[in-house]
């Protein structure tokens, strides 16, 4: 029997994906709508990792509504639109230097282009 076949596990996992539902969607509100977070950005990024494990080992369990299936919060009506004239490209989630060469690769793809590249990072602050 697989863990996505266990009732018991099923249900302790229908329960936690709720609470986490829940928290990331206040912790959504905070950052996005109010600009005033109550955690630091690991804690949150741990919560949506639990999220999208549980999501992976029980599929049938992921809804609509489940912050997976969508990107942020709507944000803050002070911010104004910006286009860039270069597409501006996100790491995203970093832990390890495959993560970095990955990035790499996705940027080498899209400018059609095996050069090597030279990048510019700044620190990301937040809050």
């Amino acid at each position: 029997m697989s863990v996505s076949d266990d009732p018991v596990k099923k249900s302790q996992a229908k329960k936690e994906l709720e609470s986490l539902r829940s928290r990331i969607l206040h912790h959504d509100t905070r950052y996005f709508t109010y600009d005033s977070p109550e955690i630091p950005d690991a804690d949150y990024d741990r919560l949506v990792n639990r999220l999208q494990e549980l999501e992976r080992q029980f599929p049938d369990l992921i809804t609509p509504d489940s912050p997976s299936q969508r990107i942020g919060s709507a944000p803050l009506k002070t911010f104004a639109q910006v286009i860039h004239e270069i597409p501006m490209m996100s790491l995203d989630k970093v832990f390890s230097e495959a993560d970095l060469g990955d990035f790499d690769t996705r940027v080498k793809k899209r400018l059609e282009s095996d050069k090597p590249l030279q990048y510019s990072c700044e620190p990301k602050v937040d809050g």
